[in-house]
């Protein structure tokens, strides 16, 4: 049999949830990109984090999957997939295993097609891995270079990477500029939001947390959010708050966020999709975990930057019911201002 970088002349990998699930993959990618250095390497994503992935030298190209409108119905499916089809992949890598995914891929008459078997649609893959990724035994990014592996693709241990767009970084230093920051203040970025209710540490302990940052470290402060729950949060956040914040809640690009977290000394953020971005751009993270669910814990999810750290207390729960917590949340309340201090003094002390 020939060697599988000779064989995949062009591969697709696909990729279609999450902000941070995203970012996870760049890893895979470099190893791909490694692996196959002749192949034409595509990734297969949803509209909201196209940006991400632009200017990333692993890859060759980003194809976009509009399941809300472009691609939406019967018909835009059909034309997505005959337009995917013609492209002539010879290798899918399914990381985000759905249904549509699995569909796809074999519409499309791509003949190899590795993921992690979904139980109703695996059958449409022609390389199934048992799919322990419920069960958290290990980070996100291991879990998608295990595919990589089962090609009998090199891997190495590697970070996440974004590629952070001059433009943006000119845009975040002028617009600082406005706020009257200089580069030699030291920025705190703050992300109180985040996707469900059990992932977001309580509102005023995040502004006891900004204030101290300001008063015992010097921090000026950065609010960010997305999304219009998230960003009312983040308001509210800034009108208590007793000093003069920044507030980009809701008003920032991917590519300016990024930019944006690059310019910080340090982000605390609940579990989400910019700890994943800030720490690929290289600033320390601390992140704050909830919910126990083992596929949903810091094992998995955790940022993995050297500085970063996350904080996460077991409270009890047998079963963790998610955003139908009946205990009102104890795993969040039971990380303290001061814990999160602590953390910011480890951080800075690296």
């Amino acid at each position: 049999m020939r060697p599988q970088k000779d064989y995949f002349k062009k591969i697709l990998v696909i990729r279609t949830d999450r902000l941070g699930d995203v970012v996870l993959t760049t890893p895979a990618l470099k190893a791909l990109r490694e692996s196959c250095p002749q192949s034409h390497i595509a990734i297969m994503v949803s509209p909201h984090t196209r940006e991400l992935l632009e200017d990333n030298p692993y890859i060759d190209e980003v194809i976009v999957y509009d399941k809300d409108k472009k691609d939406r119905g019967v018909i835009g499916f059909l034309k997505f997939v005959m337009a995917l089809k013609k492209k002539r992949f010879d290798l899918a890598i399914v990381l985000h295993t759905k249904k549509r995914t699995e569909l796809i891929t074999f519409l499309a008459d791509i003949p190899r097609r590795i993921g992690y078997g979904n139980r109703k649609f695996g059958f449409l893959l022609t390389d199934r891995i048992p799919d322990t990724r419920h069960l958290g035994l290990k980070h996100e990014i291991d879990y998608c270079l295990d595919i990589l592996r089962k090609l009998n693709l090199k891997t190495k241990e590697s970070k996440p990477y974004i590629a952070v767009k001059k433009e943006s970084l000119e845009w975040i230093d002028e617009f600082l500029k406005t706020q009257n920051i200089s580069g030699h203040d030291k920025i705190a970025g703050l992300h109180p939001g985040a996707s469900c209710p059990s992932k977001r540490w309580l509102k005023e302990r995040f502004v006891i947390l900004a204030n101290k940052l300001v008063e015992d470290y010097g921090f000026k402060i950065l609010i960010i959010a997305q999304g219009k729950e998230n960003v009312a949060i983040a308001d509210e956040l800034a009108k208590n708050i007793r000093y003069p914040v920044i507030n980009l809640a809701g008003e920032l690009t991917l590519s300016r966020l990024a930019a944006a977290l690059k310019r910080c000394a340090i982000l605390i953020s609940n579990d989400s999709g910019p700890v994943h971005i800030a720490s690929a751009v290289g600033t320390p993270v601390i992140s704050i975990f909830g919910r126990n669910q083992a596929g949903l814990s810091p094992l998995r999810w955790g940022p993995v930057g050297r500085q970063d750290k996350y904080l996460h207390k077991e409270v009890g729960c047998s079963v963790c019911l998610a955003h139908k917590c009946e205990i009102s949340f104890d795993c969040l309340k039971a990380i303290t201002v001061e814990d999160v201090l602590k953390s910011v003094d480890d951080v800075l002390k690296v």
